[in-house]
């Protein structure tokens, strides 16, 4: 089962904002809409821009290299159907943001 991964103080991440961090050598794009924390895979699969670094509004994240936009909720791609980010748990825990993996190729194991 996939561990809990702390990748930063929740100050980091206020409301409508986003950013990103390194989580088990994976990058993850960390956003908080109206006070929710969500987390995607955050590198862009158009050119691997950083999206943790691009504009949030409301839970569409925009990646800053060319405009390619998420929904943080989904992972869906805005325009095209079938692009997918990977969609990641998040919490956060005395303080801290803690994020585990999703699979490659799905969402986390279910917790026992």
């Amino acid at each position: 089962m996939p561990e809990w991964i702390p990748v930063a103080d929740v100050a980091a991440c206020l409301p409508g904002t986003s950013i990103e961090r390194v989580a088990d050598g994976r990058m993850v794009a960390i956003a908080n809409v109206d006070g929710t924390l969500h987390a995607i895979d955050g590198l862009c699969p158009h050119q691997g821009g950083p999206l943790g670094t691009g504009m949030l509004c409301g839970a569409i994240l925009t990646c800053p290299w060319h405009g390619w936009q998420f929904d943080v909720v989904s992972g869906r791609h805005q325009v095209s159907p079938t692009v997918r980010q990977a969609v990641h748990e998040v919490r956060e825990r005395n303080g801290i943001i803690e994020v585990r993996l999703a699979a490659a190729d799905g969402p986390p194991e279910p917790l026992a």
